[in-house]
């Protein structure tokens, strides 16, 4: 899916203007916001008026301090504008090896997951609407499987966690781009499970590999498995991986 970032742009120039900015190119990767680095260790987010999934974003930046994740240097609730730490030098986890990545994610992932607080949404009121928009085989399953599960929303989680949004910062290693909500920790074990974006979920053994991981973090190996097929059910179309998440459960 691609979205129209031009009136996003243009808000991101009028911040910059307003708070003394020098933009610069903005990234590729960044597709349902705009977002440009400001000189060396800072970066300007605006995001997409029709991203709702990022809506407490900032806040989410300001409980965890720059533990796990990048600093929030100042905000702009209303225009949905953000000034954040750059993260240095920067290069995401998708190049380096299986084992060093998932140790790494895995690391990244306990510093972020906090307790339930405040503004935060359970993620359980999206899913129904989510799942409805799924068409492919999986979702009559995903559907049955949901209606019996008792999804938590103890946890406050990352929401698109996978190896494009953990960037190195220095000697160690921070997220990005969250779309924060209340879940289970085991919610955001899917998008780690079919990424990066050169990667098809279609390994069985590595995706049990990468499942034993979380699990040895201390992660319910039975809740990890049902979010992967219900989030699968609306998150991909690829029949190989739909066949793989078919036999996870």
């Amino acid at each position: 899916m691609s979205v129209d970032l031009s009136e996003t742009e243009a808000v991101a120039r009028e911040i910059a203007a307003e708070w003394g900015l020098t933009l610069g190119e903005p990234f590729a990767l960044s597709r349902f916001s705009y977002v440009a680095p400001v000189g060396h260790d800072a970066v300007l987010k605006v995001a997409w008026a029709g991203d709702d999934e990022s809506l407490h974003e900032d806040a989410a930046l300001e409980v965890w301090e720059g533990d796990g994740a990048v600093r929030l240097h100042r905000v702009d609730r209303a225009r949905r504008a953000l000034l954040e730490e750059r993260a240095v030098p920067g290069g995401d986890i998708s190049e380096l090896p299986e084992e060093q990545a998932t140790a790494i994610a895995v690391d990244v992932a306990t510093r972020l997951w906090r307790p339930a607080v405040p503004p935060f949404r359970p993620v359980a009121g999206e899913v129904p609407r989510w799942l409805a928009a799924g068409v492919g085989a999986l979702t009559p399953y995903a559907r049955e499987l949901w209606d019996a599960f008792d999804p938590g929303h103890g946890w406050l989680v990352h929401g698109d966690f996978h190896h494009h949004n953990i960037l190195r910062h220095g000697s160690g290693y921070v997220a990005i781009d969250p779309k924060p909500y209340l879940s289970d920790r085991e919610y955001d074990v899917f998008s780690w499970l079919r990424n990066p974006l050169s990667y098809r979920m279609v390994d069985r053994e590595r995706t049990e590999r990468r499942i034993a991981a979380f699990v040895a973090a201390g992660l319910d190996e039975r809740r990890i498995r049902i979010w992967a097929i219900v989030r699968g059910a609306y998150l991909t179309d690829d029949p190989e991986e739909l066949a793989l998440l078919r036999t996870l459960y």
